[in-house]
């Protein structure tokens, strides 16, 4: 005969009068004997989904994807479809549940629809990857470790906790983070394998620490130094400093569909040795820095149209900053490389060791950064407010706390930033040489492009008509400002055509000495690699 469930839960939720052991999606579901009436078993999509429904919990994130939660384990949001997520469970447990029979693919897709329809009737929830906030305001990161462990970080300091008080989701591309330890010389230890200098350093430590912070846009870091340097390694080592990965360095992507995947599965990520960037991924690396959302069908199994919106955190590799030209420009946090000499350069096998022996304690101490810069954060007021201004009020913030300087080098190297990518813009620098020449320019963006003289080799983004003038003038004015040259857009011309008049000069009270960072030993003093002092107990 058939039996009855008066404690069936309710989108997933068990029965309070359930025990730990029912619920534990760890355990193989208990072998069901119940047949209907005549006889045969309720069909096996039926039975996978009250087996999903005595053990996990449904939810929507607000970019309406499916996820299911364990109620006895980590707060880990498993997608329902995707390899390794709920569905691949569920065939597993079916088939322990029921030896001698496999759930089909028909019955697993059917069972998937309906937990799919129990998502859609729950509120939208967070769901963050790596980094996030939990409602008191605390970041909360996740070591990616099978226990679901995470640190959380308040303006008192920071601590380990067993399960997360944020909902997090994995992916392929996340590698698990030691735990932190403090150490008191985790600082140090970061520095000695780096070849920068301490001003450079100190702006290294503001970004990292900055780059967990969730909910601020976050300057893209650029290696920059001639071959020989170590940037690709260096930026390795910032990235699984935040964010771990298999694949911590990866290739220009070739489109913008491949880049809206590798976002999505990472919160930072490094592109390696980039020589030219192409106006999309220009525009779509800003997009990323600042906040960017993507509709698109393809990126997702089985769904229709989701709208997905990130910030991610990113490092760059280059040999030229000339290659980043434009808005970009204005998105980075510069970082000079110097050449290793031959006394302290070491091999890839010693590098990595001894960063896996040193991470412990170089989270530890940026952790420590980071709760200082939460404490005071909130009090944090800028007398200008420069580009990137939630990230300026952080390296305020570090300031402040650690007596450091890094605003006013942030600051000082983001003009030098900038006059590097006008350099490696032929149209801005002929603009700017008729500004030198004449003083005051006025005109059409039609004979803008008459008074420019074309190089013998035109360049691809040379504007070809005045449309084209028009608006690449406009995406220059903030690099041309940093140079001192002004540009107003806002007049006519007072014949009865009123054509839109370009008015470039230079600044009045523009000042053309800057002084650049005094520079200071690349290596401190610091104790023998994989010497690790005895560890503290954590905050």
């Amino acid at each position: 005969m058939t039996t009855t469930r008066s404690d069936r839960p309710v989108n997933g939720h068990a029965h309070p009068g359930k025990s730990r052991a029912a619920v534990d999606p760890t355990r193989s579901a208990p072998r069901r004997s119940g047949h209907g009436d005549d006889g045969k078993p309720p069909p096996a999509a039926a039975r996978i989904v009250a087996m999903a429904r005595e053990q996990y919990r449904f939810v929507m994130s607000p970019d309406g994807r499916p996820y299911a939660v364990a109620l006895a384990g980590p707060n880990i949001a498993l997608p329902l479809r995707n390899k390794g997520g709920l569905r691949q469970r569920l065939a597993r447990q079916f088939a322990d549940a029921y030896p001698g029979e496999v759930a089909s693919q028909s019955a697993l897709a059917d069972a998937m629809t309906v937990l799919e329809g129990i998502c859609e009737d729950t509120d939208p929830e967070p769901v963050h990857l790596r980094v996030g906030r939990d409602p008191s305001g605390a970041v909360v990161v996740d070591l990616g470790s099978a226990d679901g462990r995470a640190v959380v970080v308040t303006g008192v300091g920071w601590k380990v906790v067993d399960r997360a008080p944020v909902l997090f989701r994995r992916s392929g591309a996340m590698a698990p983070m030691p735990e932190p330890v403090l150490d008191g010389d985790g600082l140090a230890k970061l520095h000695a394998l780096l070849n920068m200098d301490t001003a450079a350093f100190r702006q290294l430590v503001a970004w990292l620490v900055a780059a967990w912070i969730p909910d601020i846009p976050h300057p893209a870091i650029v290696c920059k130094g001639e071959q020989g340097t170590g940037k690709s390694k260096a930026a390795q080592m910032f990235i699984n400093l935040i964010d771990p990965s298999p694949a911590a360095k990866r290739s220009q992507p070739r489109d913008e569909k491949a880049w809206s995947r590798q976002a999505f599965s990472s919160w930072a990520l490094c592109l390696d040795n980039i020589s030219t960037i192409p106006p999309w991924l220009s525009d779509t690396l800003c997009k990323a820095v600042t906040g960017d959302g993507v509709v698109d069908r393809a990126l997702y199994t089985d769904d229709d149209v989701v709208v997905l919106t990130f910030k991610r955190v990113l490092a760059l590799t280059t040999i030229d900053a000339g290659a980043l030209a434009g808005d970009l420009a204005e998105r980075v946090l510069m970082l000079d490389l110097q050449l290793i000499d031959s006394e302290h350069r070491r091999s890839e096998e010693e590098l990595d060791a001894t960063f896996e022996a040193v991470r412990p304690a170089v989270l530890g101490a940026l952790f420590d950064v980071l709760a200082c810069v939460l404490a005071v954060l909130p009090g944090v007021r800028l007398e200008s407010m420069p580009r990137m201004a939630d990230f300026a009020r952080v390296l305020a913030a570090v300031d402040q706390t650690q007596g450091w300087n890094t605003l006013g080098d942030y600051l000082a190297t983001s003009a030098n930033v900038a006059t590097d990518a006008l350099e490696g813009d032929a149209f801005a620098m002929a603009i700017a040489a008729l500004v030198d020449r004449v003083g005051t320019w006025q005109g059409t963006a039609g004979q803008l492009l008459e008074a420019l003289p074309v190089p013998p080799m035109r360049p691809k983004n040379w504007p070809v008509d005045p449309t084209r003038a028009g608006g690449r003038v406009k995406r220059l004015a903030p690099l041309l400002r940093s140079i001192g040259i002004t540009v107003d857009d806002t007049q006519r011309s007072r014949d009865r055509t009123r054509h839109k008049l370009l008015t470039l000069s230079r600044a009045p009270d523009w000042d053309e000495s800057a002084s650049a960072p005094e520079q200071t030993p690349l290596w401190p003093e610091v104790a023998p690699p994989g010497h690790l002092e005895p560890t503290a107990d954590q905050h």
